[in-house]
């Protein structure tokens, strides 16, 4: 019954108050728990996605330390889209409309890894448009609270276009955008030295 509760509590902060990055900042808790990014329609549109039910969030993930520092340093933060999930997915699924360049994680070693990342111009550009679009919204897990359980639950819930994981179901089309993105990364080569 108290799990349960628990589930309900962070679904109803989930679905409850949002924050554009430039608010989170200040507004995130900085302790553990779960977050949930919206879209606004424009990015449900340009993600070439339509929500399952009103109000559906796009991505949900948890933050075992930080809501502020997994949020809005790793997830908004331009130059970490090799660090984020999320960014990863939201690349992969803008990389024509935003003209999006994967480069490999770590440019002096690359590393032939499954992730990717994206050049400054790409990263700075997925940023503008995350800062327009989306809103975050987060759950402060009670102390003792088994957060992986929890998520896992929620997930199963809302199911979110943009997790990959927890979900239950395939999200193919996701998955073979992501794909295509690190297999990009993995060909990059450092450009010819002109002289």
């Amino acid at each position: 019954m108290v799990f349960q509760s628990l589930v309900s509590d962070a679904l109803k902060a989930l679905a409850g108050e949002r924050h554009a990055r430039v608010d989170a900042v200040e507004l995130a808790p900085r302790k553990a728990g779960l977050y949930a990014f919206y879209g606004d329609a424009v990015a449900w549109r340009q993600l070439d996605m339509a929500p399952a039910f009103e109000d559906q969030p796009l991505y949900i993930g948890k933050a075992e330390k930080s809501l502020n520092g997994r949020d809005v340093g790793t997830h908004f933060a331009t130059g970490k889209t090799g660090s984020s999930t999320v960014r990863r997915s939201l690349a992969a699924l803008l990389v024509d409309d935003l003209r999006l360049v994967a480069v490999p994680r770590n440019l002096a070693k690359p590393d032939g890894s499954a992730n990717f990342a994206l050049d400054g111009a790409s990263d700075q550009r997925l940023s503008h448009w995350m800062d327009a679009r989306l809103t975050l919204a987060t759950w402060v897990k009670p102390q003792g609270a088994e957060l992986n359980e929890i998520e896992t639950l929620v997930l199963r819930q809302l199911q979110p276009p943009l997790n990959v994981d927890k979900v239950g179901q395939p999200r193919e089309r996701l998955r073979v955008a992501r794909k295509r993105m690190a297999e990009t990364a993995r060909a990059w080569q450092v450009a010819p030295d002109p002289e």
